[in-house]
């Protein structure tokens, strides 16, 4: 039965144009690109807020054009050198480290938080704004991986309303909406929706095709060359590992409260169908579009109207062939991983993705070759659920979010450990 993680948008939420942004990851692929759109629209936003962790420059060159009140970095060492680049006369409040995170988060000028931090570090940012009841544009899908039923719950204290960002679960949403607002406006019981199954689609990554075989001496230039989209470093390896879908199959669980076995993964090269919805009768609806990260962007900060973004028309007569393909588990084990750590729950979806970032990261630092990925996600998982992480005993689902980060925190203890010196007893 489909029950979304949060309310809509209320009237007041939605408040009188231009609405007064926060976005959290400025310097990265999507801050780079919600600002792209924002500037066609400058008279429909204004931006109260930028954090751009260790881009200073960027970050400055981003302040400057927008005039934010407020900045973010990640270390308090960097704050001069980013006073020094803001222009004569512009003095932005500059907060530090994951508690300034936070503090733009709860802005009470802010009506919309673009949560667009990297992986588990966006965490406490991202349950922050719910806690304030913003309107929450989510990019960061970690922080429902780590902790999807606390947010649920926070949303339902606050008020509070998630927004998807990424295609696929924007995708979705859009399929769903007008499910989800007569459900949201008590037009209509969830009961009646009939959705049977959600099918996210993948590119397949740069290796589609390949053999587990072929996939032991990849380097670091060939995972990054992914065909379609153009991303940041971690999830570019993510998807090359599809690991990225394995971690959206946990996203859309919590957005959408429909079990695990209804939501299943397509492969679909060409990027241009971006998620699927099932009914009970057989029927399916799609979003499709050029893979263009303006476009789920502007339907979350937009919601419920729809501007232009400046991205490339569809054109389907000059798309040629649709293909779909059934993922390949045994070539790509990570997506069979992140079903079963969402299987078993107990906090493993939190070992799984702490696993996963260390491995990534020594991947890209040419300190761990590409197979290494998925075999420290198993041995971490396995540790964990055979209940061999010291401060835990049985594996437990964590209760609050200090209870999250400290096993997030273990479990990449233990990843470390393992990276320098194979596995430990």
């Amino acid at each position: 039965m489909l029950h979304y993680i949060s309310p809509l948008p209320s009237e007041r939420q939605q408040g009188p144009w231009p609405r007064t942004i926060a976005i959290l990851g400025s310097t990265g692929s999507i801050g780079r690109t919600a600002l792209e759109f924002i500037r066609l629209h400058r008279d429909r936003f204004r931006i109260g807020a930028l954090a751009g962790a260790k881009n200073i420059a960027l970050l400055a060159r981003q302040a400057e054009e927008f005039r934010p009140a407020c900045l973010g970095l990640l270390d308090e060492e960097d704050v001069p050198a980013l006073r020094r680049l803001l222009p004569q006369g512009y003095s932005p409040s500059i907060t530090v480290g994951q508690e300034g995170y936070e503090t733009l988060a709860r802005l009470p000028d802010v009506s919309l938080v673009l949560s667009a931090q990297f992986g588990a570090a966006g965490l406490r940012a991202t349950f922050a704004a719910v806690e304030s009841g913003k309107v929450v544009a989510l990019a960061n899908k970690e922080s429902l991986v780590l902790a999807g039923a606390l947010i649920r719950e926070a949303c339902a204290r606050s008020g509070a309303c998630i927004l998807p960002v990424d295609s696929e679960h924007n995708a979705l949403f859009q399929c769903l909406s007008d499910m989800l607002y007569k459900i949201d406006r008590q037009l209509a019981d969830a009961r009646s929706t009939a959705v049977s199954r959600l099918i996210l689609t993948a590119s397949g990554g740069p290796f589609f095709g390949a053999s587990k075989a072929d996939m032991a001496s990849v380097s670091v230039e060939k995972a990054l060359a992914h065909p379609n989209w153009n991303m940041g470093a971690k999830i570019t390896i993510d998807s090359a590992t599809l690991m990225n879908k394995g971690l959206e199959i946990m996203e859309a669980r919590h957005l959408y409260g429909l079990p695990l076995e209804a939501i299943d993964v397509l492969v679909h090269k060409e990027s241009i169908i971006h998620s699927l919805v099932e009914f009970d009768d057989g029927g399916q609806l799609a979003q499709l579009g050029h893979p263009d990260m303006r476009i789920p962007i502007a339907h979350c900060l937009c919601w419920p109207e729809r501007m232009p973004t400046g991205a490339r028309r569809l054109d389907l007569t000059a798309c040629g062939s649709l293909t779909f393909f059934s993922p390949d588990e045994e070539a790509f084990p990570c997506l069979g991983l992140a079903r079963r750590a969402m299987r078993e729950e107990r906090g493993a979806p939190v070992v799984l993705n702490a696993a996963n970032e260390q491995a990534v990261a020594a991947f890209l630092g040419h300190e761990a070759p590409f197979s290494a990925i998925p075999a420290l996600v198993e041995y971490c998982l396995d540790d964990y659920l055979a209940g061999n992480f010291a401060r835990y005993g049985a594996p437990s689902e964590p209760q609050n979010l200090d209870g999250v980060l400290a096993l997030d925190a273990e479990a990449r203890e233990r990843a470390g450990r393992w990276l320098k010196s194979g596995p430990t007893p």
